[in-house]
């Protein structure tokens, strides 16, 4: 509020309001122009009334804890951080708060308690009260579907907030090790992605299906699936894979929703690192020094360390492109198991520069799972009996492709050793090929998680060695 002869701010959000100061007797001249003042005054709470601050919102993510403000229309602010009690404010120009707001109740590592109230006439204070000292990024989001305008505010720890200790990891014997996949669910949080007919969000949809494939390679001997984001949050893209590499994962498989302006468009498509990509990523590698003492995939334990400025270049780029081809054949294998259960846009793994994918060292795929911006594609994508269908053909085609060549010293490499391989040709059954090979159906079945007798041409089939008299 203004103070009524000297035009002081008297509210700051828990600051002691400047003491109250008596004057003279007012002039005549001066009660004119306090009077225009006074009506400057309410001509400002007035405008505010154009713009609301409708609601707060916070929660914390591995990164950061984010704090949105959603407004009736775009804000206009000004932010600067105070200490002793460390707080972070943001005035907002030209808003008040809407008759329902209600200060939200945060419960958080980072942030203690977030108010908010009038600080000048046209500007509502937003105080967030902190644990800790924080790096602040802010910025703002325009009006997506249901989502209005909104500022996002995100709250990084100088230090990483303490996390209950977890007990040592013991590492297993030699050719036990589970194969790890990395399901990285796209967008989250304040990023819906595409918002599909009929209202549904691809953040949802592509996290039930991560959900659904990490139960399904959980299940299966030897492998286990580990999700980017288990929530509703979002994941900056290059923090992503290195989640993938801190696993560390031997397999990355990002989930995504497509969308297009063309409603028509339809078909799921998987995706693999463009060429002009793995040259491009292989300078972003040698520039980072934390990257250089990395295991070189494909190629051992070779380290980057004490190398020449060249030779590094080679060995990163051989390895990116040795990646790529591995990228390319397990992006294959999903592409056929999807095919039988989805339409496919293309009939080849398609090649784009897309961040998560550029990883020299680890087998990565991106997988659109349809255009949620097509009616009825976008109708099956919100059915959880698809979402299952396509979670089961991606497991699938991960698996098939992990025993075509696992990682050495995993159970799937030990498995693999005890097996047969068979390529099925045109024509073949199951039981053609368990009377082949003089095994049952259920010891094929078995072998390949295969529930039914649906197999097709180019699959690879494992049949048990033992069984098989081998």
């Amino acid at each position: 509020m203004c103070c009524a002869t000297c035009g002081r701010e008297a509210l700051i959000l828990g600051d002691k309001p400047a003491p109250y100061e008596k004057h003279p007797e007012t002039p005549r001249p001066f009660v004119m122009r306090f009077v225009a003042l006074l009506s400057m005054c309410f001509a400002a709470v007035w405008a505010s009334a154009a713009n609301e601050l409708v609601d707060v919102r916070s929660h914390d993510g591995p990164e950061s804890t984010r704090v949105v403000l959603d407004t009736k229309a775009q804000v206009q602010y000004r932010t600067f951080v105070l200490d002793k009690p460390d707080r972070v404010v943001f005035d907002l120009m030209g808003v008040r708060a809407a008759p329902s707001f209600t200060p939200p109740t945060v419960k958080s590592g980072v942030v203690r308690r977030i108010r908010a109230g009038v600080n000048r006439p046209g500007v509502l204070r937003v105080v967030i009260d902190l644990e800790r000292k924080v790096a602040v990024n802010h910025f703002r989001l325009e009006r997506v579907g249901p989502y209005g305008h909104r500022l996002v505010i995100d709250l990084e720890p100088d230090e990483p907030v303490r996390r209950p200790v977890r007990a040592p990891v013991v590492s297993p014997p030699e050719g036990q090790r589970d194969i790890m996949v990395a399901i990285d669910a796209g967008h989250g949080g304040e990023d819906p992605g595409a918002i599909g007919v009929g209202g549904i969000y691809e953040k949802r949809v592509v996290l039930a299906i991560a959900k659904e494939i990490k139960e399904r390679l959980d299940a299966a001997r030897g492998f286990a699936g580990v999700l980017t984001r288990k929530g509703d949050y979002g994941l900056r893209l290059r923090n992503r894979t290195e989640i993938a590499r801190q696993m560390p994962a031997d397999i990355f498989v990002s989930i995504h929703a497509d969308a297009f302006k063309n409603n028509r468009a339809r078909g799921a498509s998987v995706y693999a690192l463009s060429r002009r990509g793995a040259s491009s990523e292989t300078a972003r590698w040698l520039a980072e020094s934390e990257n250089r003492a990395d295991l070189i995939g494909g190629f051992g334990p070779v380290t980057l360390e004490g190398r020449s400025s060249d030779l590094q270049e080679v060995l990163v780029d051989m390895s990116m492109k040795a990646n790529l081809g591995r990228s390319l054949e397990l992006g294959e294998a999903i592409r056929r198991e999807m095919a039988a259960v989805a339409r496919m846009h293309k009939k080849r793994v398609e090649q784009a520069g897309f961040a998560v994918l550029k990883s020299p060292d680890v087998p990565s795929v991106l997988v659109e799972t349809g255009f949620i911006s097509n009616a009825g594609e976008a109708r099956l994508l919100a059915s959880p009996a698809h979402q299952r269908k396509l979670a089961d053909a991606i497991a699938l085609g991960i698996r098939n492709w992990a025993y075509t060549d696992p990682p050495a010293g995993t159970m799937v490499a030990t498995i693999a050793g005890e097996m047969l391989r068979h390529t099925v040709r045109r024509g073949e059954t199951i039981s053609h090929i368990a009377q082949h090979y003089a095994v049952t159906v259920s010891d094929i079945r078995g072998a390949n998680n295969v529930p039914g007798d649906r197999i097709y041409i180019g699959q690879l089939l494992l049949i048990p060695r033992a069984a098989a008299g081998g």
